[in-house]
């Protein structure tokens, strides 16, 4: 089994460095997240990313001194930049995570012990994808509050039914199957099962769509900043500088651009990351790759 997993590392690393748009992706959401790590040593003014004003430097166009210039209150809009990846890579995290915790067990033993589990587990999960997922984590919001961590604890809440769905899928598809009915037979608990064999065999499709939901965890919570029920001022978050600087846009458009750009980067870089591990760890494609 160990070969088989080892073997099975060596193709995807293989075909995953023979991938040029996988590297290039990578490659930015490395660099996003050194960039967010090392801020307070990468911002050239680590006190203006942090929300201190300068009066007097407002609106400076980009220059050498300020090379994507200042905001409305003199603040270099580089370090606010830089600041704010922090901001945009903890919700993404945050919001897949919590979805993966929630939604998969739910769908993992909806999907193994089928009947009126599944039945009850399913029809809960359908109430909540009832719902747009945009609306409703706006209702919740506003219902908790405007705040990053309201704005992130929502969309997680309505995040989690697709997991579910996902992870259901796999359970069904697996629970014929002869391991799992060996492992039965042997007397193996239904608990140990799930989460010993049917789970390891339903990540992949839970990590691709993860990596893929990072990019619209972050667009989400962007947009909830941007209608001004997200991070609140004087945050560096991405969403709320681009809402703060739409209005300044003719005459001093590097305010709402840059960190418009900074949003469109990372989010392209997650799905195109996504799409090509899909392609990756699916056999089928795989093949067209060279794989086994």
């Amino acid at each position: 089994m160990k070969n088989i997993l080892s073997k099975e590392s060596e193709i995807t690393l293989k075909l995953l460095l023979k991938d040029k748009l996988a590297l290039i992706s990578l490659a930015i959401i490395i660099f996003f997240i050194i960039v967010a790590v090392f801020a307070p040593y990468l911002a050239p003014y680590p006190e203006e990313g942090e929300g201190k004003p300068i009066p007097e430097n407002r609106f400076l166009p980009p220059s050498l001194e300020h090379p994507l210039g200042t905001d409305y209150l003199g603040r270099d809009i580089l370090s606010r930049i830089i600041y704010g990846s922090r901001i945009s890579l903890s919700v993404g995290i945050f919001v897949v995570l919590c979805a993966i915790f929630i939604g998969t067990p739910i769908g993992l033993i909806a999907g193994y012990y089928g009947g009126k589990v599944d039945e009850l587990l399913m029809r809960t999960t359908d109430i909540f994808l009832s719902f747009p997922p945009l609306l409703f984590a706006i209702a919740l919001v506003a219902s908790l509050g405007p705040s990053l961590f309201n704005a992130m604890l929502s969309l997680a809440i309505t995040w989690w039914p697709w997991y579910t769905r996902l992870a259901r899928a796999q359970a069904v598809s697996l629970r014929e199957q002869p391991f799992i009915l060996a492992s039965k037979a042997m007397g193996v608990s239904n608990i140990k099962i799930v989460f010993k064999h049917v789970l390891p065999n339903s990540l992949t499709p839970i990590i691709v769509q993860g990596t893929m939901d990072m990019s619209s965890a972050i667009l989400a919570e962007a947009g909830l900043s941007f209608i001004g029920l997200g991070a609140q001022a004087p945050s560096p978050e991405w969403g709320l500088m681009v809402s703060t600087g739409r209005i300044y846009l003719l005459n001093y458009w590097w305010f709402p651009i840059f960190p418009g750009l900074a949003i469109f980067l990372i989010a392209l870089a997650f799905n195109l990351f996504g799409d090509c591990l899909r392609d990756i760890l699916d056999p089928k494609t795989r093949r067209l790759r060279g794989g086994i």
